[in-house]
Formats: structure tokens, sequence, C-alpha cells
């Protein structure tokens, strides 16, 4: 597939008006090609705020929606004429919506997959969730877009830079021509295992650096749990056949560096307030935005046991979240582990 030419204009299909999603379109009616945009709203309130004020006011309040976004709650008309379908709902929800999706999908669009995080049950990525569905039709197109970017930044403009990955190197292309722009700034990669684990484990790291946080232990904790949890998204993406010069860039280490230490990362909040002592479903309750490192820690522990990969960081993590132990007695067994070689 090769990159398009200056004067195509596509339309791209946003599937998902969260803030990642919201963030994206805002950001691609900036990009250097011209598009149309769809933007499909699952919940009946952002979808109002978006027709009435033009306005996320649930997600991304304050941040004025172009009328060059068009919302819309059908997918049907969401999804008329798309070139490109940019997925950017959360893990536990694609396969619903690329199920619903289906009837109306065609084998020329290119599917990017935003969502950052494993499916649950199955421990599928994403992308593999996409093909999954839409193998009974054809073989899909598929890039998977990570790296580290807060969705706040990205609306406001805030330069940025990401990673589209595919197997298929124009479709990489093709992504990376329609959504650069002046603040979005995407480079191409042909690791597309390795981007989409980064992106899905960091969180859980995210996760153990904010318990660090809430227990009131400093820089040093933090940076050693940075540095070893890198060591653990490493080792699972080169085991599924990802590169580790991937998780040395801006889908692996940049990520992780941005959700484990940035104030805006949900899943870092979680930590921070289970450090605190607050209970995860007190936490969960008063969060409307999805935390994807809590499905995604159980989801990476079974894959990883599946695959006899170690990962300590992990499974401290995951007892942590079931409630079985508690953040101070996790952080005791990871520094009381076995001595080992770096």
């Amino acid at each position: 597939m090769n990159p398009p030419t200056a004067t195509t204009q596509k339309k791209i299909a946003i599937l998902g008006a969260g803030s990642c999603g919201t963030a994206l379109a805002l950001a691609l009616t900036n990009s250097r090609a011209p598009h149309r945009l769809s933007l499909w709203v699952h919940g009946s309130d952002v979808f109002q705020a978006l027709c009435s004020k033009r306005e996320n006011s649930v997600y991304l309040p304050g941040m004025r929606v172009p009328e060059q976004i068009e919302p819309t709650s059908d997918l049907r008309e969401a999804l008329a004429d798309a070139d490109i379908v940019l997925g950017a709902m959360p893990s536990a929800h694609a396969r619903a919506v690329y199920s619903a999706a289906l009837a109306f999908l065609e084998p020329r669009m290119i599917f990017v997959s935003a969502t950052k995080g494993l499916e649950h049950g199955s421990l599928l990525r994403t992308s593999e969730v996409i093909t999954d569905v839409t193998r009974t039709r054809f073989p899909p197109h598929v890039a998977v877009l990570s790296g580290p970017s807060f969705a706040l930044e990205v609306a406001r403009g805030d330069p940025t830079a990401v990673v589209i990955a595919s197997n298929e190197p124009g479709v990489a292309a093709t992504v990376q021509h329609e959504f650069s722009g002046p603040t979005l700034r995407f480079y191409t990669n042909d690791d597309a295992i390795g981007v989409e684990i980064g992106g899905a484990v960091k969180n859980v790291i995210a996760i153990a650096a904010g318990v660090c946080v809430g227990l009131g232990l400093g820089s040093s904790t933090v940076a050693a749990l940075i540095t070893r949890g890198l060591a653990e998204m490493t080792r699972v993406a080169t085991a599924f056949g990802g590169r580790r010069d991937t998780l040395a860039g801006l889908a692996g280490l940049g990520d992780l560096v941005l959700t484990a230490t940035g104030a805006l990362s949900r899943n870092r909040t979680v930590g921070v307030e289970l450090g605190r002592g607050r209970q995860l479903t007190e936490i969960l309750a008063g969060m409307r935005m999805v935390a994807e490192g809590v499905g995604t820690t159980a989801a990476t522990l079974a894959l990883a046991r599946k695959f006899g990969i170690e990962m300590p960081i992990t499974e401290q993590m995951n007892a942590v979240l079931e409630g079985s132990r508690t953040p101070r007695d996790a952080i005791r067994e990871l520094m009381e582990r076995r001595l080992k070689q770096e």
C-alpha cells in the first residue's frame, strides 16, 4: 500500500469519544493533509454536549470541537465512505464495538488502534482483536498508534511525538502522512508487537510507580521501579517477537516515563490512591475515565505465566489489585527476592 498523494482527501472515522478519541480528532483538524472527520460517540451525555455546545464537557471540558468534526451515535453513518478507522475505545469494549461495526467495514479501510490494553480472557492485543473480528469477511490492514501522549496535552496542541506501527510498511507510511501535523509528529515502525505490548504493559508499571508515591517513597524508589518495569516490558515483548530497540523508544521507555511520572496519568493515580490505603472499588467508583492498567495487569500476568515469563512487578501489582497483598508488603516482596545479576 503506497502513501496517498497530497491532493487526496480521506475520511477518518474515529470510534470512541472519550478523552483520547476526542483529542485525536482535534489534532487531526490541524494535520498537514485535509480530512473529513466523523466521531462516533457511545454515551448520550457526551453526544448531546458535542452537538449542542461543540464541546466534550465530560472528558475534555473547555476544548471547542470544530465544525469539521461530525459527531454521530450511528456506526453506519460514522463509517460510511471512511478510508481510515481510528479505534480509541477502552480495550474491554473493543471486540463489541468492532463486531457491531463489522457490517459497515470494507477491505480497503486502514484500521488504526489507539487502544492500550489486552483483552481479558483471550489475552489478545487489540490489533489481534480487530483481525479476529474481521477475518470472516477480509484480512484487515492494521496499524497501532502508541507513545507518550496525554489526551489533554494533545488536545491543546502541546508538541507530541508518537509511533505508528504496522507489519505493512505502506500502511504505516499512509497513516504517518495523513495524521502528522504541526503539533503531532509520527514516527513509523514495523514492530507492531513491540509497540502494542509496550503501550499496554506500561500501564501496569505506572500503577506500581503510583503506589510508591502513595506510600511516601522517594525518587530513588520510583527510578528503580521504572527501570525494572522497562525490563519486564521488554521481556514480554521480545518473547512474542517484538524488538528490544522498540521498547527503548517512544512506545516503550517514552510512554512508560510519562505514564509513571505524569500527574495526568490515570493509572499512576490509581496506584497513588492504593498506596494511601484506599480500596480499589472506591477509587474506580470516582473515575469516569478508564485506567487501562487495572484490567491489563491480570491479563499480562496470565500471559506471562502461560509462557513462563518472569514479571515480578506485575505479579505484585496483581496481588495488590486483587486485595490479597498490601502495597507495602508488595514492595517488601520485591526487595527481598533472590539476588541476581541485572
